[in-house]
């Protein structure tokens, strides 16, 4: 029996450690309840099991799907998504109920996990925005030609190491400030630079290199000037500072002014090209993939995936 256009499918993944499962899911169903809003809820018991139960609920015919978590679970049924026939993937829309270790995108929307009712009140008016998608091509160590989406940034080098030992510290610590200041202490014991061939417009990037990052969005403060639908990527290349500037440039990310930095180079493209880099980590919304081995591009797709958005 076909599902009605009004029911949503939600996904939810939860995240122990960090706010009790049952408890969250609780005020949510409360919230769904008072506000009258049809739903079908299904939850992830694995990280792996995110993309299969997405899938699930498209191939039944949910035309609103709202996942309960984080920027990877996100992640996760955006590429579900972008696999599926442009028909169908036209007649979805995609919402957020954040939860879980990272939150970015949805913060760049000004959903907040700490106002469930503001947010599902927002998610009731279905108000939809075409978004743009990044894509990063590559080769993996089985000689497998793959590609991934994301709707935040990807990162490469330093950050993507401090990027998982933060999402690590947070599953532990709790707190979104607490686990970045683990972070930045652990960050003593990981390489600071990785020797790198990028192309970026016309500009060839031949030296060694910190951290870059190229946003979809905000990339996790590092791309602030990013939106995810003006067809562009914002990219962030960060050069080797001494000791001094780079607690400057923690300070300056922390406190959302990363751009200000004078070892920040930032561009604005269409592509990024990484002819070589030096086994530096890949981080794509907040989780590493396998090193890509050879070259790999970056690229972004325009207005592929309907997202609901608020007022």
């Amino acid at each position: 029996m076909a599902v009605e256009n009004s029911r949503w499918g939600i996904l939810f993944c939860p995240k122990h450690g960090i706010i009790s499962p049952h408890k969250y899911w609780g005020k949510i169903q409360r919230v769904l309840e008072e506000r009258k809003v049809e739903y079908d809820f299904v939850q992830s018991e694995t990280t792996g099991s995110v993309e299969r139960l997405v899938n699930m609920l498209i191939n039944n015919g949910y035309k609103t799907i709202i996942i309960v978590g984080g920027d990877s679970a996100l992640n996760d049924a955006v590429n579900c998504l972008m696999h599926t026939d442009k028909q169908i993937r036209d007649s979805i829309s995609l919402g957020i109920i954040p939860y879980g270790v990272m939150n970015d995108f949805a913060r760049f929307w000004n959903f907040s996990e700490n106002n469930i009712q503001q947010t599902i009140d927002w998610l009731i008016n279905h108000r939809v925005r075409k978004i743009d998608l990044g894509c990063i091509r590559y080769t993996n160590k089985k000689g497998i030609k793959c590609h991934r989406y994301f709707l935040n940034c990807i990162n490469i080098g330093l950050i993507a190491s401090v990027m998982n030992l933060r999402r690590q510290t947070r599953r532990m610590f709790g707190s979104r400030t607490l686990s970045f200041i683990v972070s930045f202490l652990l960050m003593i014991f990981q390489r600071l630079e990785y020797k790198m061939n990028i192309k970026i417009n016309t500009d060839i990037i031949k030296r060694k290199v910190m951290t870059v990052c190229i946003g979809n969005a905000h990339g996790y403060g590092q791309t602030p000037n990013a939106v995810p639908y003006n067809g562009l990527l914002d990219v962030s290349v960060v050069y080797h500072p001494e000791v001094t500037q780079l607690i400057e440039g923690f300070y300056l990310l922390f406190t959302n002014r990363f751009l200000n930095h004078r070892s920040v180079h930032s561009y604005r493209t269409l592509k990024v090209d990484v002819i070589e880099a030096k086994r530096p980590l890949v981080c794509i919304d907040g989780r590493l993939i396998s090193t890509p081995v050879g070259p790999y591009t970056i690229t972004v797709e325009q207005e592929v995936i309907n997202f609901l958005i608020p007022e």
